[in-house]
């Protein structure tokens, strides 16, 4: 698409993680690190900032060796039914429990694809609410309203 030798949007994302990384580790570098099997308060700082590091570090090499190539138009349907989605759930999950809300969660969500067909749905919202119920309610012990009831 584009003919630029270098694809900035990527050089400059990655050298966003590093500038970030850095000055996590500079804020953190008062902090005892220690090891793996007695960590010490800076422990988990220093290594999520060096993995954004090594992330910020990919993403810049990669900029530097290849050409732009565009970003896709933003798509508003998929964009408003998984937010409705999340709307959906959010505003039955207390009242009407978690099988009314995890069914219209995901078929609000469903409408989200062109290729959406309404019983490929239905029958998908139900395998998730058992599965949702079963981890949440049976396996972990969660105090959550299954029924409306």
């Amino acid at each position: 698409m584009g003919g630029r030798k270098i694809d900035y949007p990527d050089v400059l994302f990655g050298g966003f993680l590093i500038f970030v990384a850095a000055g996590a580790l500079a804020a953190t570098r008062n902090l005892s690190v220690g090891t793996a099997a007695s960590m010490g308060p800076g422990y988990f700082p220093v290594a999520i900032s060096l993995g954004v590091m090594g992330f910020g570090l990919v993403f810049t090499a990669r900029g530097l060796f290849k050409p732009h190539e565009g970003i896709e138009r933003v798509q508003f349907r998929p964009l408003f039914f998984i937010i409705a989605s999340v709307a959906v759930f959010s505003l039955l999950a207390a009242h009407f429990g978690l099988v009314v809300a995890s069914l219209a969660c995901v078929i609000v969500a469903g409408f989200a694809g062109r290729e959406h067909r309404l019983i490929e749905g239905i029958a998908f919202a139900v395998v998730l609410t058992a599965f949702a119920i079963l981890l949440f309610v049976r396996l972990l012990g969660l105090p959550i309203q299954v029924w409306p009831w």
